[in-house]
């Protein structure tokens, strides 16, 4: 299992209800993802510019076809990451 944990902050407090549009498509899409065991997206309460992606794909191949996939290239990679600085998280789940 692979566990990943992405921290975005919208560059433009404008730009906020848009990206939580986009997000919102894009989490719903990758969802449907074969290898695909959990996507969620948040919305800070307390920091409005701020949002987590948190995944779990049954392993680096489900992660590379998710790459390739319409919510990546068709949404997040030209539609959002545009508009936030990104921090990539690959994670271990503690047990």
């Amino acid at each position: 299992m692979l566990y990943l944990n992405v921290l975005l902050t919208a560059k433009d407090p404008a730009d906020v209800p848009k990206i939580r549009e986009l997000l919102t498509a894009a989490m719903r899409q990758s969802r449907l993802e074969p290898g695909c065991q959990r996507f969620d997206v948040y919305h800070s309460s307390v920091e409005p510019r701020r949002f987590t992606l948190v995944e779990h794909w049954e392993n680096q191949a489900a992660l590379d076809q998710h790459r390739l996939a319409a919510a990546y290239n068709e949404i997040y990679k030209p539609h959002v990451m545009p508009l936030v600085d990104r921090e990539g998280h690959p994670s271990t789940l503690l047990e």
